[in-house]
Order: C-alpha cells, then sequence, then structure tokens
C-alpha cells in the first residue's frame, strides 16, 4: 500500500500532467508501432501544448479572476463560507488517507469497460482522479461508509468514459484533434441541461449558427477573438473599479489571451494527430476497425473563445445570484471563474454562445446550493486531513461545485433517501436519452462528411 500511495503521489504530483500525460502517450505510440522518433517529437509538442495551455489557463484565470474578485469584495456582502475554488478541493482531496487507491480503480474500470467493449475511451487523464476522489469522500461522509464512496466513484467514472464515447465527435470537430475526447466529470453537467438545450433549440434566436466563426461573419471585426476579448476585459475592468488605466490593461490581456488560445490549441492537433493515426492504423489490423479515443483533460478545448466569452459574461449573474438567493452561505472568490458549466455546454450546444449564456444563468443557483449544501462536509475533509486551516465559526467550500445533481443524489441517495434513488434513477434515464440523441448526432455528421 505505501509503495502504491509513493508511486502514485511521484506520478500525479511530482511529474504533473505535462510530463506524465506525453510519457503515457509515447509509450502508447511506441506500442502502437510509431516509430521512436515520430512518438517522441509527438509526446514533447504534446508536453509543449499543455505547458502553453496551463500557462495560458492561469494568465486568465489570474486577471479574470483578480477583476471578478475584485468585484466580489466591493459588493461589500459577507457569507459565512469561503470559496476555495477547484485549487482548494484538489488539494484536500489528495489529503484524505485513501485517495491513492483511487487511481487503480479508475484505470481497472476503463480496462474492464474496454475488455467487454462498454467504451471506447481510453482515459489518460489520471490528474482529474482527484475528482473521483472528492466524490468518494463526500459520499463517504455522508453516508458513513467508506465502500459507499467507492461505489459513488466507481459509478462516476464509468458515467465519464460514456461521456467521453458520446462527445468524442464533437471535441475533434471543435478542435480538429482526431481521435481524442473529454471523458471530464464536468460534462456530465450537460444531462439536467439537455432537456432545456432542446427547448432552446426551438426558439428561432436561440437555434441560429452563433459561434465564433458565424459571429465574426455577423458583426465583421466586432467577432474577432482579440476584439471580443478586448471590450469584455474593458468592461470586466470598469465593473471591478479598476479605473480607466486599469480597465485597458485587463482589455489587452484578455485580447492576448484570446488571440493566444487558438494558436496554444492547434500544439494539441500537432501533437495527437500522428499517434491517432498509429492507433488507427493499429486498431484496423488487430480488431476490425474498433474506434478509439484518448481521454485528455478539458484544457483541450480551451482553444475556443465560446468557452471563454460565455464564462466571462456569466460572472456578474454568480455574484448577484448568490446575493439574492434564499438560503445561500457561499459568496464566490476563488471560484468564480464557473468552468463548471461551461465545458459541458460547449460540447451540447456544439459551440452555440447564445445557448451556452443561457445555461449559465439558469446553472448558477444549483452551483450556489450545491456549494451550501456541502459546506460542511468540505469543511470536516479540511480540518481531518489538515490540509487547510478553517477558522472556528467558518466553513470552507465551493462556489461553482461540480456536479452538484450528479454528487447530491448519489450522497442522498446512497444514504437510504428514496426520493434521491428514484431521482438518480430519472438522472440516469436522462443520461441514457442524451446518449442516444448524440449518437445518432454523431452518424448523421459523419454521414454527411463533417
Amino acid at each position: 500500500m505505501d509503495i502504491l500511495q509513493t508511486v502514485v503521489n511521484y506520478v500525479l504530483n511530482d511529474l504533473g500532467a505535462a510530463v506524465f500525460v506525453p510519457l503515457l502517450m509515447l509509450i502508447i505510440g511506441l506500442l502502437m508501432k510509431m516509430k521512436f522518433s515520430e512518438a517522441f517529437h509527438s509526446a514533447l509538442t504534446l508536453g509543449v501544448a499543455f505547458s502553453g495551455m496551463g500557462l495560458l489557463i492561469g494568465y486568465m484565470m489570474t486577471s479574470m479572476g483578480d477583476a471578478a474578485a475584485s468585484m466580489a469584495t466591493r459588493t461589500g456582502f459577507s457569507l459565512p463560507a469561503v470559496d476555495g475554488g477547484w485549487p482548494g478541493m484538489a488539494a484536500i482531496s489528495w489529503a484524505w488517507p485513501y485517495a491513492f487507491l483511487m487511481f487503480p480503480l479508475t484505470i481497472g474500470v476503463n480496462i474492464v469497460m474496454l475488455m467487454l467493449k462498454q467504451t471506447k475511451t481510453v482515459n489518460v487523464d489520471m490528474w482529474n482522479v482527484w475528482n473521483k476522489i472528492f466524490t468518494a469522500v463526500m459520499v463517504s461522509y455522508i453516508t458513513g461508509n467508506v465502500i459507499m464512496g467507492f461505489v459513488a466513484a466507481t459509478i462516476q467514472i464509468i458515467f465519464e468514459l460514456k461521456a467521453g464515447d458520446m462527445y468524442g465527435p464533437e471535441v475533434e470537430r471543435l478542435t480538429g484533434i482526431p481521435g481524442v475526447t473529454v471523458p471530464h466529470f464536468i460534462v456530465l453537467i450537460s444531462v439536467i441541461l439537455y432537456p432545456i438545450d432542446e427547448l432552446l433549440k426551438k426558439i428561432p434566436f436561440f437555434n441560429k449558427p452563433m459561434d465564433a466563426d458565424a459571429l465574426k461573419e455577423k458583426i465583421g471585426i466586432f467577432g474577432e477573438n482579440s476584439v471580443m476579448g478586448a471590450i469584455i476585459g474593458f468592461v470586466l475592468g470598469l465593473a471591478a473599479g479598476y479605473g480607466l488605466s486599469g480597465s485597458l490593461k485587463l482589455a489587452v490581456q484578455a485580447a492576448t489571451a484570446m488571440t493566444l488560445f487558438p494558436m496554444i490549441s492547434k500544439l494539441f492537433s500537432q501533437a495527437l494527430s500522428p499517434v491517432s493515426e498509429a492507433i488507427s492504423e493499429f486498431m484496423r489490423t488487430k480488431s476490425s476497425d474498433r474506434e478509439v479515443f484518448i481521454g485528455l483533460d478539458w484544457p483541450i478545448l480551451a482553444g475556443r473563445n465560446e468557452l471563454w466569452v460565455a464564462v466571462i459574461i456569466t460572472i456578474p449573474v454568480l455574484l448577484i445570484m448568490s446575493v439574492i438567493l434564499p438560503g445561500n452561505i457561499v459568496l464566490p472568490f476563488a471560484g468564480i471563474i464557473n468552468l463548471s458549466f461551461v465545458v459541458g455546454a460547449l460540447l451540447l450546444t456544439n459551440g452555440n454562445l447564445a445557448r451556452m449564456i443561457f445555461h449559465g444563468v439558469v446553472s448558477a443557483p444549483l452551483f450556489l446550493y450545491g456549494a451550501t449544501f456541502f459546506a460542511t462536509y468540505i469543511t470536516r475533509l479540511a480540518n481531518e486531513t489538515g490540509a487547510a486551516v478553517v477558522e472556528a465559526g467558518k466553513l470552507l467550500s465551493w462556489s461553482t461545485y461540480e456536479g452538484p445533481d450528479f454528487r447530491y443524489l448519489l450522497s442522498t441517495g446512497l444514504s437510504g433517501n428514496i426520493v434521491s434513488i428514484l431521482l438518480f434513477v430519472l438522472w440516469a434515464g436522462l443520461f441514457y436519452v442524451l446518449y442516444r440523441a448524440r449518437m445518432a448526432y454523431n452518424k448523421k455528421m459523419e454521414e454527411a462528411g463533417e
């Protein structure tokens, strides 16, 4: 056990995604009969892409996050729960005594599903194992049973892999990278957004093409990535009280990020296309044309500027909701950049910006109430592990708590709550409907040559 824990900690914490994932891709490339020089170059380029995207996301999160936090501070409101954001949740999750066991569980479930041909996704995104750990902790606290926590994590892994299957072709269309997908927990928010999205499609305004390319055609220069970024950054700066000079600086920073995101995104394509082709060729010779997706973290989608426009526009909505919603105890701060809805919304809507923003607005209460419900359990985890210091009378939470619907229903359902069990069955049924609809859509797009 100690040896396994040491290996897992070294791989995930010491190496990091920018080293570990390319190393894993190098091994996969060699197993797929790629030349060492080609596999090494692809792996190194992937490392560069991850590092570059990580720097750019950090730059964007810092500049926009600081402005958003300034907006939150200027409201003058004080709520009892401190918003630690996802980095805080990841840190305390890895401190859980049973955390290292989630690594072999994630790999084991993936292997079994591949062998049984129940998934096409090979998930190499091991950093986000923390998300499964976090679910296991919350469920084990609420049910009082650690085994139930691992049962819940196993269910989550299965749904993530199936989501990777259904969204793989869409990830390829949005990124231009063949053979990859995003089996990340945050895409599962699309399950409860799906019925809303179907209704929005019946409204002419929401059913028009409205991705970045369509906007460029309709509004000219104002649809350019840099111009959109500058406008959004400038307005956010004014709202944050930065004054003219500070707002202009933020405008340039946002324009810089929005311009560079697509450039860095192309490195993923350069790195992964040769590996994807090698895997496809290998599968054609060994498994009768069996299709396989390589599951990666969501930043491979970060080159889509619809994602950033939608998430920044919904920042004021989250702040306002936190103040007016009765019973909410969390003021958005560290987690105010709401990635928890936007990645799933991007894939669900095929990049339709209007529908993405709408989903960000209607889902905001769900995240805040999820943060409120789980605050006491998050605080308990922080205190028990010593990973964070929470002052007496304060609570630690996460304003954009990922998967509040999924985690709440599993936590309470596995505790024996009949209503939650029935609602989770309904959730699973809705996932099945969405899965069938997406697979039909993928087939239609494939036949159309798109």
